[in-house]
This record gives structure tokens, C-alpha cells and sequence, in this order.
């Protein structure tokens, strides 16, 4: 679950990077790779993953690497940093959690998203609009209003007053995944795969939170990076 921590001592479970004093900043991350990650996302490995989602699930009709690759476009610095292996390490970490959030791309939505709070009403930038859910869609599960509010203008679509498009349109879900990463998580990832589940969802799982879900998603990590002949490194549980 995409999570937001924002500068107050309610909780709430979204990181939220640069700010200044003329509003939000998105972090940009020099590319120093030149990898190709269509080369590296074959489809051998895009559908070893969603090949074992049950034919039954949602996403299974949903979530495509041609989607992923056509949302890729506007994020061309995803999976270029560092040494080739340092790429190779960002991809299989974002699906990793990917792999985790969604089940295997079987699901598009939280499970029982409806019946759950998040809107953050001390949030008048991003205000939660009648009627409307911001729990979980998409590949990292993006929730929370100011994430949709911010994600939308990013993007270019009214994530406060139609979130449901997250969960509607395949290429703008996987936008929002490498949104969130690239300005939630890609900041801390030279820190070791730990640091990615703190920035995802590190309130409710890091420290002790739950341990067997942060085991999880380190299990998929490593068993990625085996699959693209890499060691997955240190620091891997936060």
C-alpha cells in the first residue's frame, strides 16, 4: 500500500518528497544508466508473474507489459541508475512490491477498499470530494487524497474527483505506480530494498509492524534478482 507521511502526528501512510515554499516538488533522479528495460521486462518475466494470478482475477484482463511500457514512456529514468546492476536491482525491487501489493496482478483494488477511511481532512490543498474513495488501485496501490490530487495533476487526470479512473484505465494505473516510486521511493533506494518497504508502507509494517509481510516482499525481491543474475544486496528488511 503506497504510503504518505505528511508533516503533522496524525497517521497516515504516504511519503511525500521535496516541498518548497512555492508547493510540491517532484524528485528528479539523474540517469546514469543506459539499460534498456524493455529488454530487461521480457515477457517471460512480466508473465511469470501475472501468469500465476487465478484466471478469475481482475487484473488478469487489466495489467499488461504493453501498458507498462506505454506508461514507462513518461518516466524514462526508471530503471537507468547507477551500474546496470543497480538497475536491474530498481526493477526487480519495484516488482517486488508490485508482485506483493497486487497478488500477482490478480487484484486493482484494495480489497474491501470501500468500507475504508483515507481521507486525510486536515488536507485542504488536495480536499476529499462527497462520495468519493481514495483507497488503494493499481500496481503500488495508490491511496490517500493528496497522493491522488498530486498524481492527478502529474499525470493529467482529476484524481479527487474521479479516482476510480486508477482502477478504470490500465496506462494512467501503471503512471500513478512510477509516479509514487519515482518521487516516494527511487530517493531511498541506494539504501537497500528495506528503505523501498519503509517508503511504501513502512508505518504499518516496518519495526516489528509485521514481519511476515516485509518477508514477503523481500522473498519476491530476491527471487527477481535471481532471475536477472544479480545479488539483491544488503540492508533488505527495514
Amino acid at each position: 500500500m503506497a504510503q504518505i507521511i505528511v508533516p503533522s502526528n496524525i497517521f497516515l501512510t504516504l511519503i511525500i518528497v521535496a516541498a518548497t515554499a512555492a508547493g510540491y516538488v517532484e524528485a528528479q533522479s539523474p540517469s546514469t544508466s543506459d539499460v534498456s528495460v524493455a529488454d530487461i521486462v521480457t515477457p517471460e518475466f512480466f508473465n511469470g508473474i501475472i501468469g500465476q494470478a487465478d484466471a478469475s482475477c481482475a487484473g488478469k484482463n487489466f495489467y499488461s507489459r504493453t501498458t507498462f511500457l506505454e506508461a514507462l514512456k513518461s518516466y524514462d529514468q526508471f530503471g537507468k541508475i547507477g551500474s546496470v546492476d543497480d538497475s536491474k536491482r530498481e526493477i526487480a525491487a519495484f516488482f517486488a512490491h508490485v508482485t506483493h501489493e497486487t497478488f500477482h496482478f490478480c487484484y486493482i483494488e484494495e480489497i474491501d477498499g470501500p468500507s475504508k477511511d483515507y481521507c486525510d481532512e486536515s488536507n485542504t490543498q488536495y480536499p476529499c470530494k462527497p462520495n468519493k474513495g481514495y483507497y488503494g488501485r493499481g500496481p503500488i496501490q495508490l491511496s490517500w487524497n493528496p497522493n491522488y490530487g498530486r498524481a492527478g495533476e502529474s499525470i493529467g487526470f482529476d484524481g479527487l474527483n474521479s479516482p476510480e479512473t486508477v482502477a478504470n484505465d490500465p496506462i494512467i494505473s501503471f503512471k500513478t505506480a512510477l509516479w509514487y516510486w519515482m518521487n516516494s521511493v527511487r530517493p531511498v533506494i541506494g539504501e537497500g530494498f528495506g528503505a523501498t518497504i519503509r517508503a511504501i508502507n513502512g508505518a504499518l509494517e516496518c519495526d516489528g509492524g509485521n514481519p511476515a509481510t516485509v518477508q514477503k516482499r523481500v522473498e519476491y525481491f530476491t527471487e527477481y534478482c535471481n532471475q536477472l543474475g544479480i545479488a539483491p544486496g544488503d540492508n533488505l528488511t527495514c
